[in-house]
């Protein structure tokens, strides 16, 4: 078991991306903390389900006390809660534009701020940011959403800095997967899914077990030379 013993913190736990995070993550051992604003749809050993506003800081401040205090360890974390509101720039709205930089970026940083301090003096842990190939290349009608996930590719290399320099072993890494088979994408029409499948190196889509497996990678020990990088998991993308 590659998380043994571990203690990992995933937001954005209840579904989606998160769900298939925290149950691989649970199977490898680890004690699993999935931190939402709804509560979890299903059941798996060794998931605990916490309620956390990531967009208020001292919701998250208390969060990390508690679990400390706990399970006495904060071994990983996993910055996955994120949404969508997609518009063209000139039809989007204040609302649209600041609800996802409250949740995608400002919600990364609220709860690293006091997970990371954690790890320096706990000397060693695994910060994982799920970015976006849209953080990268860009989106026709993804202007807010784009911002936050080059935001966090670019906290993602300061922190990797910030949190390494007392000579702590704090690694922080970023995923960016490509078009992934969640709830989300499902409510999508067939003929877009066709469309952007075929705008893969491997002609299909992502499942989320496949970002599951990169996550754990970075979580576990076999990644202990790994950080600051951006990790794709795109099938090849080409935008």
């Amino acid at each position: 078991m590659r998380l043994k013993n571990k203690v990992a913190l995933i937001t954005g736990g209840a579904r989606g991306l998160g769900q298939a995070m925290a149950e691989l993550f649970s199977d490898e051992g680890a004690k699993v903390i999935a931190l939402d604003r709804e509560a979890l749809t299903y059941q798996k050993e060794n998931v605990l389900f916490m309620e956390c506003d990531v967009t208020h800081a001292p919701s998250c401040q208390d969060v990390v006390e508690k679990i400390v205090k706990e399970f006495g360890s904060i071994d990983v974390l996993v910055n996955n809660a994120g949404i969508t509101r997609d518009a063209l720039t000139h039809k989007m709205t204040d609302e649209a534009w600041q609800s996802v930089i409250d949740v995608n970026l400002t919600g990364v940083f609220n709860l690293t701020r006091y997970v990371g301090e954690w790890m320096m003096e706990q000397g060693k842990g695994s910060i994982i940011n799920i970015s976006s190939v849209v953080g990268t290349y860009g989106n026709i009608g993804q202007i807010n959403y784009a911002a936050t996930k080059g935001g966090v590719v670019s906290m993602t290399k300061t922190w990797a800095k910030e949190y390494a320099r007392k000579g702590a072993a704090v690694r922080v890494n970023a995923i960016a997967p490509g078009y992934t088979m969640t709830d989300i994408l499902k409510t999508v029409p067939q003929e877009l899914l066709d469309r952007f499948a075929k705008m893969t190196m491997l002609g299909r889509l992502g499942e989320p077990k496949e970002i599951a497996y990169a996550a754990l990678f970075l979580a576990s020990d076999e990644a202990s030379y790994v950080t600051g990088q951006v990790l794709g998991v795109d099938g090849g993308m080409r935008l």
